[in-house]
């Protein structure tokens, strides 16, 4: 399915990216390694950069033909941006995904990439530097966690529950503000909400089984292609707050994911109003 990406050379390159570029820095980050980009909670460090630098030189000379798109790459030059809709084959990447937990020495954040053919996202891989695996789905191979010896276990997401069982993950700092308030009072009731700021630990906890919905307003490529399609092959049902799905282009709209279609119904109704 990933046309002449290999999908393990992929997921070994995130893992030597993060080997050589990102874990020597964590906890040790300089004064000037660390900037703010749009706002002071989104941040950008050296880690960042070299390793999507390393990841954009690798995947170049495995993959020219491909058009790589990375988190840092459209920081740099945001046209790239409007590329990922008509290409034929590309490789878009988020070097340090959780860059607020990485500058803060939490060790919570991974390494993304997704192959994205025609439109549609073919390939997903999400990598923990921390514990040295990857959640990885190539589209109508079903979703696995996959460790350097070889071990794979195939992974699915929660059995639905009711609303005032559910536990799970909401980004709500991009809602519109005028909404904010409603969907957080909302929120009430469910069990539990959480937030680990980093898309990749969630999407893993999700597709695990271990939390029953995630909820993002803000869609980036990089942020999310990867997890969505891992946790659309571990079974959920995702789309877009107006009940379409999310395809790569998409940069709003709201995305839900659920376990089953009921379990969105219900939420979407209760829960996110927007």
């Amino acid at each position: 399915m990933t046309s002449t990406v290999d999908l393990t050379v992929l997921a070994d390159l995130l893992r030597r990216a993060a080997k050589a570029e990102i874990l020597p820095r964590f906890r040790r980050l300089g004064q000037d390694d660390v900037r703010a980009k749009s706002e002071a909670t989104d941040l950008v460090t050296e880690a960042d950069e070299q390793a999507e630098r390393m990841i954009k030189a690798e995947s170049q000379r495995l993959w020219p033909g491909a058009l790589f798109l990375g988190e840092e790459s459209v920081a740099a030059e945001p046209a790239l941006l409007g590329s990922l809709e008509h290409a034929d084959l590309a490789i878009v990447v988020d070097p340090v995904d959780g860059t607020f937990n990485f500058a803060a020495g939490i060790p919570a954040f991974g390494v993304m990439a997704s192959v994205v053919s025609g439109g549609e996202t073919i390939a997903g891989i999400i990598y923990d530097p921390m514990g040295d695996d990857w959640v990885m789905a190539e589209k109508g191979g079903g979703a696995w966690l996959r460790r350097p010896d070889g071990e794979a276990q195939r992974l699915r997401t929660a059995e639905p529950v009711a609303l005032d069982q559910m536990v799970g993950m909401a980004s709500t700092g991009y809602l519109p503000q005028e909404k904010r308030a409603e969907i957080l009072g909302n929120l009430a009731k469910v069990r539990f909400l959480t937030n680990y700021r980093c898309a990749a630990h969630e999407y893993r906890t999700f597709a695990g089984g271990h939390v029953h919905y995630l909820m993002y307003n803000k869609l980036m490529p990089w942020d999310h292609l990867a997890g969505t399609l891992i946790s659309q092959e571990a079974g959920a049902y995702a789309a877009r707050f107006d009940g379409s799905p999310y395809l790569p282009h998409h940069l709003d709209g709201g995305l839900l994911i659920t376990p089953d279609k009921d379990s969105w119904e219900v939420l979407r109704h209760e829960v996110f109003t927007v």
